[in-house]
């Protein structure tokens, strides 16, 4: 019953979102404060599965950008955490070319022993993606996979917002998530995350 819950809560936030943006716009730097910390948690989170240790560097030099271009955004809320998240996403790629830097594939069998144990729902199992050491995780699968779970967990993207990010078909997003999530619950010992198939995710039809 909780995954009812959770698209409400993001649309809540959301309209309030994109009122901050709509006032930032015309110039009010508070609001465009309010803006920053309703997305900057999911965007860090985010980077972090992309570049690890650099994501705040890397999440600096996007919010810059936002600034800069933020009068060239036209959009709600939910248009807003799309259109950073791929401002995000190019900052990241950038910095991975230039450090040639690959995501870390280090299996750390300690750090999925210390996770909870067992769980018992699906929105719990994905909760424990925004642990450190689930991050860890999430950056050793293949590239498509763990953007697409990121992007959908951690920014809190629907389907197609995410396919657009990525500039992907909404089909092959949802394969990319579901595959990372079923491989994540096998490292995770969370079975609920795998019950429910591709539909599990919440994706937008």
């Amino acid at each position: 019953m909780g995954q009812a819950g959770e698209p409400r809560r993001r649309q809540a936030h959301d309209g309030e979102l994109g009122a901050a943006v709509a006032r930032a716009q015309e110039g009010d730097e508070a609001a465009f404060a309010v803006a920053y910390r309703i997305v900057q948690p999911g965007l860090l989170g985010y980077l972090r599965g992309i570049v690890g240790d650099d994501a705040e560097d890397v999440a600096s030099d996007a919010w810059l950008e936002i600034a800069r271009d933020l009068g060239r955004f036209k959009g709600d809320g939910a248009g807003f955490r799309g259109w950073t998240a791929t401002i995000a996403r190019h900052r990241a790629l950038d910095h991975l070319r230039r450090q040639r830097v690959r995501p870390r594939s280090t299996a750390l069998e300690q750090d999925v022993l210390d996770l909870p144990g067992a769980h018992s729902t699906h929105e719990q199992a994905l909760e424990s993606l925004s642990t450190e050491r689930a991050l860890e995780l999430v950056r050793a699968l293949p590239r498509d996979q763990a953007e697409a779970v990121l992007l959908r967990v951690v920014v809190g993207l629907d389907g197609p917002a995410t396919a657009r990010v990525l500039g992907k078909r909404p089909g092959a997003v949802r394969t990319a998530a579901y595959r990372g999530l079923k491989r994540l619950a096998g490292q995770l010992g969370a079975a609920g995350v795998t019950k429910d198939g591709p539909g599990a995710l919440g994706e937008s039809k």
